[in-house]
């Protein structure tokens, strides 16, 4: 007789953690669907979740450490590959020091609580001299810059109160496909209805008429020019004198100066940068003070490009202007209600903008946000000869050639590295090019805390996940992987020599060493807690597992009033004056647009696809919602005599690719958008991701530092420069001899398979 269970756990593919219902039969997962007894998703998961079973029980999966040979990958056991790696790095250690050693993390790492403490004890363990890259600089890090620069801390992030606002203006971000970022919000379509449904408004501010932006209101603005349009709403907001005055100042040291910083950007002068008409700036202005409960939410087109930290602190400067932040239906700030999170943020706080004042990367002299260094520079930190320069690099849960601008640079970088480490679920791309593979747990096959999204809830909520099925063949989680690494090099380092003393310890009381006991210490020290038994009914790891296997609410709104909390500056004030929002601010003039490139990429979401890393599950190939293509006004591929499905040449001055045009309506002129995480080549070993082709946009994208954004070293992934043209084969006329010849393997490189036009 067959053994069918239906478990309770949570998605973690992107953030809103949707509750689902895996159905387990003789210890296999079987499939996947909603959970309607979440009380937030209520019986909701969009179609990638529902496919990840295809994922875990993916032939073309990684299930065995492999290691690269003349031939191909073969399978090696753990103990041969772990001796082997540890032994490598060893030398590379003792001949180079902490510097020669570098790390990758990719987004799925911000989904597990025990990937990420893993690879933070490695990284701090190893050395200070250590390089640390995440995806952070594809998306976060200027959100977070702007943070420590108004509250004195990056994890003190602002969120819209979805639940309770009457006016919602979404910029850059596109929730009805992403389902929200930097906003743990289930079900958000739903959410954002009730806005309209109680008499509200919702406002899109995109250069495409988004999916979302087609369900509510589209403002269409220029690609790039998010931080003149918010300038020009702050000049409207201090000259009409609107928003409440007494209460910024209450809240806020700077304002004279932030006034004086926006006067010469009056919409009137702005219009020809942004596209949009002074009378809508102004209109708007009056509407988010006039209406008591507003918000204004950025996120990846606003963080991405050229000016992406000035961008994030001018929406929040305009949340506050308005009288919005930290107030109901405002921009607020969810939190954990940790009893001494005030000296907590503080302590953090101060520890971070020293590290930004300090530490400056070998290449370019970039900051470092949140302990990272800038994922653009990480090719030329591995070729650039001199001190620190990478002899050896791990990857986990990433796939920088193609999630990283100019991948072909990366690859050919990764041939001088003395080893290379890949922890991943396939050969991608990148893993491809790795002295070893090894093979990691999917979400499904380790517990869980969502710990990273616990401060980005629109309802403040509580989860815990035990594994749903063991590890499909050798697998093992990526702590897992990197505490038997660090039990192998206690001589290198005292902090993996101290590891080994608490893990002997914990061994003579049937314990083992890792960070679930700090997981469970937050939950009972948060909101709805037990306090360690000072609240009877309250939360722990085991009353999530055990009462509370859906998830729990722990209260209904997020709470405010909580500034002071929050703000890690000694007097609890956001501080707007920054010399290097000043430099920003002053620079905006001075850009010079390349006639040679009149138009403008940005970049797009689908429904079906999730970055590069879920191409391999045959149900979202199948769904019909996944096609690459380049996505061009109907009035622009009028002049350019480009018909739909044609192919195009689009062409940086970095770079150009080949794919599919697509004609719309929904688009700014002069704009031409086109989805991320393309490019499979044939190199990796996930089928079915190589049968869908297509052209690795990032190719357009520039390395050089003088391109990467300057205050958080973001990539530059929106309002490229470009030229689009229909290919026919033909060389591009206003191309330089020259440059075609520096461009020809790349562009062979990045042409979309045969077929791939069809998808």
């Amino acid at each position: 007789m067959r053994d069918i269970e239906k478990k309770p756990t949570f998605c973690r593919i992107c953030e809103p953690l949707c509750g689902m219902v895996a159905t387990v039969q003789d210890g296999s997962l079987t499939s996947l669907r909603p959970d309607k007894e979440h009380p937030l998703s209520s019986g909701f998961a969009c179609q990638k979740g529902i496919a990840f079973s295809e994922v875990v029980n993916d032939p073309d999966r990684v299930t065995s450490p492999l290691r690269r040979t003349p031939d191909g990958f073969v399978e090696v056991g753990w103990e041969e590959a772990m001796s082997d790696i540890a032994a490598r790095l060893t030398a590379v250690h003792r001949r180079h020091g902490s510097g020669a050693i570098g790390w990758y993390m990719g987004n799925p790492a911000a989904f597990s609580y025990s990937h990420l403490f893993g690879v933070l004890a490695f990284i701090k363990g190893i050395g200070r001299d250590a390089h640390y890259f995440t995806a952070s600089t594809q998306d976060t890090s200027s959100r977070l810059l702007a943070s420590q620069f108004l509250y004195g801390s990056p994890l003190a992030v602002p969120i819209p109160d979805l639940t309770r606002t009457d006016l919602l203006v979404v910029m850059g971000a596109n929730p009805l496909v992403s389902h929200g970022s930097f906003l743990t919000a289930p079900r958000i379509k739903d959410r954002m209805r009730d806005i309209v449904d109680r008499g509200g408004r919702v406002i899109v501010i995109d250069p495409r008429r988004t999916e979302t932006a087609a369900e509510f209101e589209w403002l269409g603005i220029t690609p790039d020019g998010d931080a003149l349009f918010l300038l020009s709403l702050l000049q409207v907001l201090f000259a009409e004198l609107l928003g409440d005055t007494a209460r910024v100042i209450s809240q806020a040291d700077g304002v004279d100066w932030l006034r004086a910083q926006c006067m010469p950007f009056t919409p009137e002068v702005t219009a020809d940068r942004t596209g949009i008409a002074p009378a809508r700036v102004h209109a708007l202005a009056r509407a988010l003070a006039g209406t008591e409960r507003a918000a204004v939410y950025g996120r990846l087109g606003t963080c991405v490009g050229r000016h992406g930290t000035l961008t994030a602190y001018l929406i929040d400067a305009v949340n506050l202007v308005s009288g919005k932040l930290d107030r109901p239906g405002g921009s607020v700030f969810s939190t954990l209600g940790v009893p001494g999170q005030r000296w907590a943020m503080m302590a953090v706080g101060a520890l971070l903008r020293r590290t930004y004042r300090r530490k400056r990367t070998r290449v370019g002299g970039f900051p470092s946000v949140i302990g990272a260094e800038p994922a653009a520079l990480m090719a030329k930190e591995i070729a650039v000869p001199g001190e620190r320069q990478i002899k050896a690099l791990f990857v986990s849960a990433g796939n920088p050639v193609l999630s990283v601008p100019n991948g072909d640079e990366f690859e050919s970088a990764a041939a001088r590295l003395e080893l290379m480490v890949g922890l991943d679920l396939y050969i991608n791309e990148t893993t491809a090019h790795c002295d070893y593979v090894l093979p990691v747990t999917t979400m499904y096959e380790r517990d869980d805390f969502a710990i990273t999204f616990q401060q980005f809830q629109a309802t403040p909520f509580r989860q815990a996940t035990e594994a749903v099925v063991a590890p499909r063949g050798l697998a093992r989680t990526e702590w897992e992987i990197i505490d038997d690494l660090m039990h192998r090099l206690t001589s290198r380092s005292p902090v993996f020599a101290l590891f080994a003393v608490i893990r002997r310890l914990l061994g003579l009381s049937g314990r083992r060493f890792h960070p679930r006991p700090i997981i469970e210490m937050i939950i009972r020290l948060s909101d709805g807690g037990d306090r360690f038994g000072l609240r009877r009914s309250g939360l722990t790891w085991h009353r999530l597992i055990r009462r509370h296997p859906h998830g729990t609410v722990v209260a209904p709104y997020v709470e405010t009033g909580v500034l002071k909390q929050i703000v890690a500056y000694p007097r609890g004030r956001v501080a707007l004056v920054h010399e290097d929002i000043a430099t920003e601010i002053a620079q905006l003039s001075g850009h010079v647009r390349p006639q040679d490139y009149p138009m403008r990429l940005i970049g797009m979401r689908e429904p079906a696809s999730e970055n590069s890393w879920m191409h391999n599950a045959p149900l979202l190939l199948r769904s019909g919602k996944r096609r690459q293509r380049a996505l061009l006004h109907l009035d622009d591929a009028a002049e350019l005599r480009i018909g739909e499905g044609d192919t195009v040449e689009v062409r940086s001055p970095h770079g150009r690719i080949l794919l599919p045009a697509s004609l719309t309506g929904d688009l700014m002129r002069g704009v031409v958008a086109i989805p991320h995480g393309y490019g499979h080549k044939g190199t990796g070993g996930w089928r079915t991701a190589n049968r869908v082709g297509g052209a690795n946009v990032n190719l357009l994208m520039s390395t050089e530092p003088e391109d990467i954004e300057a205050l958080a070293g973001m990539s530059r992934l929106t309002g490229i420069p470009v030229r689009v043209r229909r290919y026919d084969g033909s060389p591009d006329d206003q191309d330089e001899r020259a440059s075609d010849r520096t461009d020809s393997g790349r562009a062979g490189a990045a042409a979309p398979q045969e077929g791939a036009d069809h998808l």
